[in-house]
């Protein structure tokens, strides 16, 4: 292997050695930690694909290795969360099983996204990543007690996988911080998403990640929605 090729590589083993490790902290039961390594493996996971695009060393065995990082850190995390979170919530019953969709539609979605030719410029359903920062965020709020007597309840967490599952598989454009040039023309409603991202976490800190996503998701719909077919 090239040093060309070990580098993208070695961040996106990092990616998977934060899934291990959020893993770990759930089976602990320290679930207010999980966060932390998902938006950790968010950060190498955008790294492996930039610099394997800057050193010209994309490879089968990177974008295999991606898909399966991604699967444990971005999939199996967040459906481990929610399954944790409603074996509290709702101990003896079934339900805490539902957040196995997660990890099984997340699965989907990546599949799909190695084989969608459409998927160069922008998403189509909810990204993996946005999806785990999603609910490992609103995970780290119920244990710190913030909004806790809205996110322990089952009927809230089973209707948050079942509508993540959803939208992870929805065929529905979601932007895409590829930036195939960093000039404003053509950039604005990205930059302004950044900017506006980047206010809500100093204001509100871990507080604004799920008010992002959500932002995030809203303002794909609406977007679709209104541009011009």
């Amino acid at each position: 292997m090239s040093i060309r090729s070990f580098i993208p590589n070695a961040f996106t083993s990092l990616n998977l050695a934060f899934g291990c490790l959020a893993i770990i902290e759930i089976f602990e039961g320290r679930l207010e930690n999980v966060i932390y390594y998902t938006v950790l493996s968010g950060v190498v996971d955008f790294f492996d694909g930039f610099l394997a695009r800057l050193l010209k060393s994309t490879s089968n065995i990177g974008k295999d290795l991606d898909s399966l990082a991604d699967m444990v850190s971005f999939g199996v995390v967040p459906a481990l969360v929610v399954y944790k979170m409603l074996q509290t919530s709702t101990p003896g019953t079934y339900w805490p099983y539902v957040a196995v969709l997660i990890a099984v539609m997340s699965g989907l979605r990546l599949a799909k996204f190695n084989n969608d030719t459409r998927q160069s410029d922008r998403f189509f359903g909810l990204p993996t990543p946005a999806n785990a920062c999603l609910i490992n965020s609103l995970a780290y709020l119920a244990a710190v007690g913030i909004w806790t007597e809205y996110l322990n309840q089952w009927i809230v967490l089973v209707g948050l996988a079942i509508g993540t599952s959803i939208l992870l598989i929805a065929d529905i454009p979601m932007m895409a911080f590829k930036f195939k040039k960093l000039g404003r023309k053509g950039n604005e409603g990205k930059y302004a998403f950044l900017l506006i991202s980047l206010a809500m976490i100093v204001l509100l800190k871990l507080v604004a990640i799920p008010l992002i996503i959500v932002l995030y998701i809203v303002g794909s719909i609406v977007g679709h929605i209104f541009t011009p077919k």
